[in-house]
């Protein structure tokens, strides 16, 4: 079965390389690369972000001229769309080459915990420096997201409820949410990199989200300045 999937996405991707090489046909083939590797052969769910406006590189291609996340968000396809299936996905980057690639979090997915760089950084090297297995690492240059088996949103709750405070700084991307991966351009500049990639973090393996929470809450509780944050 995996030959012959092997052998479906080397010619999807022979022919995207012919249709690129047309005259007026230009993309990037490392999103693709990305977007179908995410898809096929670790079974993420992912969709296109809206990307940029073609007039403007620094505002959002969606209609809101406020947008917050410029380019790195969902709009058309809506999150609902997200697949693994090679030629969804393929369809998808042919037609819009540069669109950054996004997980759907939860549900089989992974999910994520996300904090400010500056103290993301910290807290892996103590978190390393304490023999903590952590799973893969997606970094942007204002914040790192540690990947975690999928959680619900009941579990998410009943977690944060049995602690006596949370970092103010931690983001949680669950079930009905996205993250965005590598090689994507992140919504603030610069570009989306894995800080520990699948093959480094042990493959696929994730950690779960309540061994993750704690590790990051007791390293709060030893940050400079004390409190229920992150110091950052």
């Amino acid at each position: 079965m995996r030959e012959i999937l092997g052998r479906r996405l080397q010619r999807l991707r022979n022919r995207l390389k012919t249709l690129r090489s047309a005259p007026g046909q230009s993309g990037d083939q490392a999103l693709l690369d990305a977007a179908l590797t995410c898809a096929t052969d670790w079974q993420w769910p992912v969709l296109p972000g809206v990307g940029r406006s073609g007039a403007d590189s620094n505002r959002c291609a969606c209609p809101d001229p406020d947008c917050v996340v410029p380019g790195a968000h969902p709009f058309d396809p809506g999150l609902l769309a997200a697949t693994t299936d090679p030629r969804m996905v393929s369809w998808w980057w042919t037609n819009r080459p540069t669109a950054p690639v996004l997980l759907a979090t939860g549900g089989f997915a992974p999910c994520a915990v996300s904090l400010p760089a500056n103290a993301a950084a910290r807290a892996v090297v103590r978190l390393d420096a304490q023999g903590m297995r952590l799973g893969p690492i997606v970094a942007t240059p204002t914040r790192w997201a540690l990947l975690v088996a999928p959680y619900s949103l009941e579990r998410l709750g009943e977690l944060l409820y049995a602690k006596d405070h949370v970092p103010s700084a931690l983001r949680f991307h669950g079930e009905g949410g996205y993250l965005l991966l590598p090689p994507s351009p992140a919504s603030g500049g610069g570009q989306v990199r894995w800080e520990r990639d699948p093959a480094d973090a042990g493959g696929l393996w994730l950690p779960e989200v309540e061994a993750v929470v704690h590790a990051l809450v007791e390293a709060s509780s030893g940050a400079s300045g004390g409190g229920s944050r992150l110091a950052y």
